[in-house]
């Protein structure tokens, strides 16, 4: 039983290693926000099953909350530094419009 506990243990933690890294994606400055999560995000985050891509914290539901998670990441989360400007915008507001807030 103890070895079954630690195998879910480390195996977890190599899952959330897999995501936690910088990616030096850079989106073309016309990429809408859909397209910029669908092609990185979902890397990671799969949309949920009520059409909603997330759902995310109520102190993250504004736009500067998510884009600076978007460029540094954190422990769990890619960081995305090239993200930027009106992409960033745009993903932002897709996010936003397309996730529920707990």
């Amino acid at each position: 039983m103890k070895k079954m506990a630690l195998l879910l243990t480390v195996s977890a933690l190599v899952s959330l290693a897999g995501c936690a890294k910088t990616d030096n994606y850079t989106p073309q400055e016309n990429a809408s926000g859909e397209d910029i999560f669908y092609a990185n995000c979902t890397k990671c985050h799969k949309p949920e099953s009520a059409g909603s891509v997330m759902t995310i914290d109520a102190k993250m539901a504004n736009k500067d909350a998510i884009i600076q998670k978007v460029q540094k990441g954190s422990m769990g989360m890619t960081a995305f530094p090239n993200i930027k400007g009106e992409p960033a915008q745009r993903l932002a507001e897709f996010v936003l419009a397309n996730s529920k807030t707990k």
